[in-house]
């Protein structure tokens, strides 16, 4: 398996498209009914493969992430060619920036000495999609990017 196996409600929320999943390999309902309770190991299996399917799906698509914990931010642009980060450091104490006064402060105060920016960039190693997964299961959440091309027009 590439990825992670979906949770049981990603997969009660994708059941039209595994019942297609299993149309494509010509197995009806009452065929994968049998394949769960007799060939468990088999069930397992398809369930791994539909996932993976449907992870390469979605992270094909994926451009922006963020991951935004109390003192820090780091957006991500996963351009076609390399991986770009902008990274935010709050060094006030007082501030969370996962709480909305947090991320209101540093609004007000997002060029004062209590906020350090870091940019880099770097190249994606065999899969660019395992990438943006491993950032994925580090806490990233997949975003619009407003928040990157708004600092990228600002410190860029």
């Amino acid at each position: 398996m590439k990825y992670t196996r979906l949770t049981k409600q990603q997969l009660e929320e994708l059941q039209p498209e595994f019942i297609n999943f299993l149309a494509t390999q010509s197995i009806t309902g009452s065929e994968w009914q049998e394949i769960k309770e007799e060939k468990p190991t088999v069930a397992e299996q398809e369930l791994d493969v539909f996932s993976d399917l449907i992870w390469e799906g979605v992270l094909n698509k994926v451009r922006y992430l963020e991951n935004i914990s109390a003192k820090q931010m780091h957006l991500f642009d996963c351009a076609e060619k390399e991986m770009k980060l902008i990274s935010v450091k709050v060094m006030n104490p007082d501030i969370d920036l996962t709480t909305k006064v947090g991320f209101d402060w540093f609004k007000k105060n997002w060029q004062s000495d209590f906020v350090e920016y870091l940019t880099a960039s770097k190249a994606y190693g065999v899969d660019k999609n395992v990438d943006k997964f491993g950032l994925i299961h580090q806490g990233a959440v997949i975003t619009k990017g407003d928040l990157y091309r708004w600092f990228e027009n600002v410190i860029g």
